[in-house]
């Protein structure tokens, strides 16, 4: 922790890059999550549609019980796209509510290090470094 600190104390710009990179990180998830639900969700209603069709006309639990039952795949790609989106979004909460914990701000800083270290080579230096240095 103290190192940490110290580090920070050292090069003031290496808080405002690891803010960045967290933001970059919480962009590329929510990426994630939106092409999983454009991808699952055509396909789900593709295969449900016959259920979908009856729902229409007598909503019940029971209906949609008999969808996912008797539709497995359907139902493990609905709960693939519910689980990453609830995943992410008590990741997201947690860092919002409580801070970064010490070891993910320890690993966000270690990335930032090996991303100055790589240059302008690396995929997220425009992203996370700036125009400073170009």
């Amino acid at each position: 922790m103290i190192d940490s600190q110290l580090s920070r104390a050292e090069d003031p710009e290496l808080a405002v890059q690891v803010q960045r990179l967290h933001q970059l990180k919480v962009c590329t998830r929510w990426l994630g999550v939106i092409i999983s639900w454009l991808v699952v969700i055509p396909f789900v209603t593709w295969q449900l549609q016959e259920e979908i069709a009856l729902m229409r006309d007598h909503f019940t639990l029971a209906a949609v019980r008999y969808a996912l039952i008797f539709n497995p795949i359907s139902a493990i790609a609905i709960s693939w796209c519910l689980g990453l989106t609830t995943a992410v979004l008590l990741w997201q909460s947690g860092n919002i509510l409580f801070g970064f914990s010490s070891r993910y701000r320890h690993q966000l800083e270690k990335q930032v290090r090996r991303i100055r270290r790589r240059g302008k080579s690396h995929v997220f230096w425009r992203w996370v470094i700036g125009s400073k240095n170009q």
